[in-house]
């Protein structure tokens, strides 16, 4: 009984179709209201489910939207391997960043290692690795503010330390109690 309602459905719905056909076709005027302008036209046609915009445009344009949207291949292809590669590094054989940059570091120590004993063999010129060096006055300037701040630090715990202000020594000690008992728990947790 459903086979017979769905072809029945199919059927007027063919009928509708082939009847909209023959009333296009029959009715040609020479009127320009009558006739879709090709605006509309292409914007039925390049825009799905009523969209304004195109999606090369909605994913910003430019080239994120050419991978996206696979236009060029080689380099999309490219992006979804190295996603996949990553995927597979740090999901599945659960590998850390932290070691993955000190391991490449490593690698590349290794190869500039090799590349310049091997240089002289070859007959070719070594890798020319730049000199660097910290100047002296940032590092002085960060060290004295790093010390202006643990002092002034120190002036602040001298104060609270001495009783001088009880609202600040109280609040300390209110905030001091909960944390020293957080301590305790995690501690004893990690070490039962």
């Amino acid at each position: 009984m459903a086979e017979h309602e769905e072809k029945k459905h199919e059927e007027s719905l063919m009928d509708r179709i082939a009847e909209k056909i023959q009333a296009h076709d029959s009715s040609s005027s020479d009127s320009d209201n009558d006739k879709p302008s090709e605006s509309t036209i292409k914007a039925k046609v390049f825009h799905l489910f009523g969209r304004e915009k195109p999606v090369h445009h909605v994913l910003g344009g430019g080239k994120p939207a050419d991978i996206f949207l696979w236009r060029n291949k080689k380099i999309s292809a490219g992006a979804l391997g190295v996603a996949t590669v990553i995927w597979i590094l740090f999901e599945m054989l659960e590998y850390h960043l932290l070691t993955l940059v000190c391991h490449l570091l490593i690698l590349a120590l290794a190869l500039l290692f090799l590349w310049s004993n091997a240089a002289t063999f070859v007959n070719k010129s070594p890798p020319r690795i730049p000199e660097v060096q910290i100047p002296k006055d940032p590092v002085m300037e960060f060290a004295q503010a790093l010390r202006f701040e643990i002092n002034r630090a120190f002036a602040v715990l001298r104060d609270i330390a001495s009783g001088r202000d009880l609202k600040k020594f109280l609040s300390v000690c209110g905030l001091l109690v909960p944390s020293g008992y957080l301590f305790c728990l995690i501690t004893c947790r990690l070490f039962i």
